[in-house]
């Protein structure tokens, strides 16, 4: 079964960093996009960060310069840097990606995958 699986989450203190790791598992054929999203409480899920196969980064404009993701495509991991952290940035964060399954050999088409989640909460 194809999934993904975050990790690196928890209670941090302002102005500090925290790295987030995101894992694809399973029998997989390839993997598109991969990005991360957050929703904090009482908002609507915003994305964060997205990263191509071939590494290409896109970033919520106000998270710039303090957030950092990054991919191994061998691993099949992607990262989530944070800096500088701030009670603003509470929230659970998700990772997504779009892959394609190894079913009976053969290439799926390509699906979009959610992580369960892992939270993050900044205290001041």
């Amino acid at each position: 079964q194809v999934r993904l699986v975050e990790s690196g989450g928890g209670l941090v203190q302002a102005r500090t960093s925290l790295k987030l790791t995101c894992v694809a598992t399973g029998d997989i054929f390839g993997i598109n996009d991969m990005a991360w999203y957050r929703q904090a409480p009482g908002k609507q899920r915003e994305l964060v960060a997205s990263i191509s196969s071939s590494g290409n980064t896109r970033y919520a404009e106000p998270l710039k310069g303090r957030f950092t993701i990054s991919r191994d495509n061998a691993k099949r991991t992607v990262y989530l840097q944070m800096d500088s952290l701030t009670s603003e940035d509470t929230a659970a964060y998700t990772c997504y990606a779009q892959m394609s399954a190894l079913v009976r050999g053969a290439a799926s088409r390509w699906w979009d995958y959610w992580g369960q989640g892992t939270y993050v909460t900044v205290s001041s």
